[in-house]
């Protein structure tokens, strides 16, 4: 249960962060984003990486096995990471109408035979 509650939670934190760090570039097509300054739009970039950092640090916890948790410290940065590449790739998809190409494929091939080997162990 604690796997799923953390996993959870990492893939909300990765909704908010790849939003905070992309989804600016996607809302300059709105006039009342132009106006802001690159400040503003840092300052608009941090707010809603507040809410990532609300859902990663108790990912953390809760998954961390030191806390009772199912997860080692490396196998909840993999997942991390993992989670963070699977969102990014929905996000620039949709968002941005991105291609998957065949070397995508083989990469995210590569992450998946690390995840198993990160976890085998």
């Amino acid at each position: 249960m604690k796997a799923f509650f953390t996993i959870g939670l990492l893939v909300c934190s990765n909704l908010f962060m790849t939003f905070a760090w992309y989804g600016h570039l996607k809302l300059t097509q709105y006039a009342w984003f132009n106006k802001f300054s690159l400040f503003g739009i840092i300052v608009f970039s941090w707010s809603i990486a507040f809410f990532e950092y609300c859902c990663q640090v108790p990912a953390n916890r809760f998954g961390f096995i030191g806390n009772g948790g199912p997860f080692s410290l490396v196998q909840l940065k993999v997942l991390q990471e993992v989670i963070t590449l699977i969102v990014f790739t929905l996000f620039s998809v949709v968002a941005f109408h991105s291609q998957i190409k065949p070397n995508h494929l083989v990469g995210f091939f590569f992450l998946i035979v690390a995840v198993y080997f990160i976890f085998k162990g």
